[in-house]
């Protein structure tokens, strides 16, 4: 239980020192934080993008965008599902990110399909790291597509730290990845020290190399 009401200025201080909030349900008031002892990371110059997966990018089956939609995601990420029936998202924490967002820390990457909202994500950022948040899918596919342009804009803008908190079997294809607690804050505090933003080199769009990339290494069979 918080002694204190969150505000987003202590949120922001929070995620400095790597640590970030959660509930146990949506409809749960209180809210707890979370430093793990492992750390999910997604590097950045080593993420790979399943063959089926740039088939459906390359075929253009969704239109992508950013921070045009963030309450509809957050929204989105939040709503209970035969897959997820609890979700962790409740209303503080949907009133405090949204703060964020308009404050320019927050940002979220949106899928359409024939102008529905069908999938997206969320997250933070600050100075050269983006904290992922949650995403959710309507559609086969829709998250994952997020994620890709997620990275694409975070390489064009020379982001240096993605963090995914946990890591799935899901994020693993990609080429997430665990780091000790140690090891990830070297990393943060190497990333908050980098001067970008999450709009910047707007003309840069890698995402075709981010496409073209071969399988690291750690994910070969």
């Amino acid at each position: 239980m918080e002694p204190l009401d969150l505000t987003p200025e202590m949120l922001l201080r929070a995620y400095a020192i790597g640590v970030f909030p959660m509930a146990e349900d949506r409809d749960d008031p209180e809210r707890f934080w979370i430093d793990p002892r492992l750390r999910g990371i997604i590097p950045l110059d080593s993420f790979y993008v399943p063959r089926r997966l740039r088939r459906t990018i390359r075929q253009g089956v969704y239109d992508v965008t950013f921070d045009q939609a963030f309450c509809d995601v957050m929204e989105g990420c939040a709503e209970a599902t035969s897959r997820r029936p609890r979700t962790w998202i409740n209303d503080k924490i949907l009133t405090l990110y949204a703060s964020l967002h308009f404050m320019g820390n927050a940002h979220s990457v949106e899928v359409w399909q024939d102008g529905d909202l069908v999938g997206g994500l969320y997250g933070v950022a600050m100075g050269g790291a983006f904290f992922g948040e949650s995403m959710f899918s309507r559609q086969r596919d829709a998250s994952k597509v997020a994620l890709v342009h997620l990275v694409s804009r975070l390489v064009a803008a020379e982001y240096t730290l993605l963090d995914s908190q946990f890591i799935t079997g899901h994020l693993e294809r990609f080429g997430a990845i665990e780091v000790p607690r140690a090891d990830y804050r070297l990393l943060l505090a190497d990333a908050l020290k980098v001067g970008t933003g999450f709009h910047s080199n707007p003309g840069q769009d890698p995402l075709g190399a981010v496409l073209a990339r071969p399988k690291p290494q750690h994910l070969q069979d």
